[in-house]
């Protein structure tokens, strides 16, 4: 589950601005040069995304329309039109962003597209699936049957174990941690850091009652800011995923996995993931271990990226990678057609 990048204002290290740009001719030949593909997760979905893009390009509308044909449902009417309620609703949120992020790319990325192939790919979470597709070790089809399998399956856990997810801003990972361990052990609970985003950002997941009395611990230290609960009534990236489980690792161990064509960085080892094996071993991991976000952009970094592209709804991960290295150009490409011509500039 993605939060927001830290506001700056707030925890004292400075501001993000919602749409990050280039400011210089040596990034923008930098960016023309190696950029990787960044595909969002859970949490930035809203009601209407890709329905201009789909309006304007028809590849892009060719995409959720071969979605709504594999699922058996007007996907794409609940991406345009809603209601927000069952958008949100994680067995459904999930399908959506992976389409509205495919369809962004296949606009972005056309059969015979002038724009060169990216140095990298990574996915945040559910994003992790799109990035697959893009480097060619999934297919849409079975991609998106393991999505619509991932959702159902971390709503069936919600209910077996409800839990939550809390950003927690300003603190470090040190502490975080520590804190976690001392909830765990007075409640017998389970909580655990779930996404690792960027400094000054943590986001941890655990039951409800381990997640009250972490609350009143991070208030208990000094300067600390009132965590922020997201709106999630699961635990991802935590041992309470493990309810739910069985079915989805049975699809996961049906389908057919291809060895990545272009690098693309796994969430759990932060790492380039070469092989077959490597995708799936990540694809069984995934869903009870951590993000590692933080450590997979800083992978980028240490790659020579110069410049990444969020494809897909909203602009968090543009947000995070600010935080991270302001020094990495960052664009966003994800509903809006306009953006497609100023893009084909930059990069070609």
């Amino acid at each position: 589950m993605q939060a927001p990048p830290p506001d700056r204002h707030r925890n004292g290290l400075g501001s993000v601005p919602p749409s990050p740009v280039v400011h210089s001719t040596k990034e923008r030949q930098a960016s023309m040069v190696r950029f990787a593909l960044l595909f969002p997760g859970q949490g930035a979905q809203f009601v209407g995304m890709g329905r201009a893009l789909a309006a304007a390009n028809p590849t892009a509308a060719a995409c959720f329309v071969e979605a709504d044909e594999l699922l058996g449902f007007s996907l794409s009417t609940l991406c345009f039109s809603g209601p927000e309620s069952e958008l949100n609703d994680t067995a459904n949120a999930q399908p959506a962003i992976f389409v509205a992020s495919m369809a962004a790319w296949r606009a972005l990325y056309p059969t015979g597209s002038p724009l060169p192939r990216p140095s990298a790919i990574a996915g945040h979470s559910l994003g992790f699936y799109s990035a697959l597709v893009a480097a060619g070790a999934l297919s849409f089809a079975d991609a998106l049957r393991l999505v619509r399998a991932r959702g159902l399956a971390m709503h069936a856990a919600g209910s077996l174990a409800p839990g939550g997810m809390l950003a927690i801003l300003g603190l470090p990972r040190a502490t975080v941690e520590q804190l976690c361990q001392e909830t765990a052990a007075a409640t017998a609970g389970v909580i655990t850091i779930a996404n690792d985003n960027c400094p000054g950002q943590i986001v941890v997941a655990g039951d409800q009652h381990a997640l009250a009395h972490v609350t009143e611990r991070i208030l208990a230290q000094p300067g600390s800011l009132p965590p922020t609960p997201l709106k999630v009534s699961v635990a991802p990236h935590t041992p309470l995923m493990h309810a739910a489980l069985g079915e989805f690792m049975e699809i996961v161990a049906e389908t057919p996995i291809a060895a990545p064509k272009l690098p693309v960085l796994g969430n759990v080892s932060a790492d380039w993931l070469i092989s077959a094996d490597a995708v799936a071993d990540e694809l069984r991991a995934q869903l009870t271990s951590e993000v590692r976000w933080s450590a997979s952009m800083r992978r980028l970094v240490d790659h020579e990226i110069a410049a990444v592209i969020e494809v897909g709804p909203g602009k968090v991960l543009t947000g995070l990678m600010r935080v991270i290295d302001r020094r990495v150009a960052r664009f966003n490409f994800g509903d809006d057609p306009a953006e497609l011509p100023s893009l084909y500039n930059l990069l070609i």
